[in-house]
């Protein structure tokens, strides 16, 4: 073999070791079009929750989650839902308007079927459907399955401490399993602080009613206990207009007639519109009008000097913590005042 032959060899033998050592950069990162795949990242992580330790794959594909803490959350994080329980959602929900996303309808009747048929890489289960857990696990004994229900009913003593750590817990679950980590942490900042906000503009002595309307009713939403507002009591420590034996978190609230609770005089009236949130509303009296007009309340401190404060319109339906950040935010603009 001559020389030139020799030397053409050598030199594309060399081009060929280049090439292989430049397809690794020594941090154990390889090259793939253009962008850096680390080929030490993990394919899943460990999750606690209500049940153990769960395996779950990272950035899942194909996800069906059945918790409505969750929604608002995973959609401002641009995460695809395969199947979801579209009659228990805002109607103005993503997810809902989107026809690919599977109806699994409501947790008195859902259709978990779909569930299997959607195939899913992860179901996420929470409140409404927290019941199911065994039922889904069945179902799809191959998927991971994680429970994110917390605690905040009649039969625990600790609902705000539950409520608050519970929030904390399932939005860095959700964080480290669609990696937005940076979301999460600003997130519970904002959390953090309109909780502290919230706390420092009650004066320490007004009394609290909360009430839930529906079907024109008002229910008695029982401080510790009731729908949506009964873990706050603990929270920020407001001081209870009226108190009943047996409450509990109906999601009607209790039966208390309107003339015990205007008898009760509370300084500020706390309202959370069920109807507003469901199938229900067009034809629903909105809250504001129950309220406003019941000729029972109208001597109330409450009502009279207009101290009321209504949640979110959706949050029945949409409890995430976006929704309860925002909810806390009014009550720390409206008690400031």
């Amino acid at each position: 073999m001559g020389k030139f032959k020799l030397t053409v060899i050598l030199a594309i033998f060399t081009l060929i070791l280049a090439a292989c050592s430049n397809s690794s950069n020594g941090s154990g990162k390889t090259e793939t079009n253009g962008q850096e795949k680390d080929s030490t990242e993990a394919s899943t992580i460990e999750i606690t929750d209500t049940h153990g330790t769960v395996t779950v794959p990272v950035n899942p594909k194909k996800v069906v989650s059945l918790d409505n803490r969750t929604f608002e959350t995973l959609a401002d994080w641009g995460v695809e839902l395969v199947a979801a329980p579209k009659d228990v959602m805002p109607a103005d929900s993503a997810y809902v308007k989107d026809e690919s996303v599977r109806n699994i309808g409501n947790h008195r009747e859902p259709n978990l079927e779909i569930i299997a048929a959607a195939d899913p890489d992860l179901v996420i289960i929470g409140q409404r459907f927290a019941s199911y857990y065994e039922e889904i696990k069945k179902l799809v004994p191959n998927v991971a399955v994680i429970d994110l229900n917390f605690d905040v009913s009649e039969e625990t003593d600790t609902r705000g401490e539950n409520f608050v750590n519970g929030f904390k817990d399932t939005t860095n679950s959700l964080a480290q399993i669609f990696d937005k980590k940076e979301e999460a942490e600003q997130l519970i900042a904002d959390f953090d602080k309109a909780i502290e906000d919230a706390k420092s503009a009650y004066n320490g002595t007004d009394k609290v009613m909360s009430v839930i309307v529906s079907g024109g009713d008002i229910g008695f939403a029982a401080p510790h206990s009731g729908r949506v507002w009964g873990p706050m009591y603990e929270i920020f420590d407001w001081a209870p207009a009226l108190e009943v034996d047996e409450s509990s978190s109906d999601h009607q609230g209790d039966e208390v007639s309107v003339e015990a609770i205007a008898q009760s005089n509370p300084d500020w009236l706390f309202v959370l519109d069920r109807d507003a949130a469901t199938s229900a509303a067009a034809e629903s009296v909105p809250a504001k009008d129950v309220i406003e007009k019941s000729p029972a309340l109208q001597n109330t401190t409450a009502v009279s000097k207009g101290q009321i404060v209504y949640a979110p319109t959706d949050t029945y339906t949409n409890e995430s913590i976006q929704t309860y950040i925002e909810l806390f935010e009014n009550l720390a603009s409206v008690l400031a005042k």
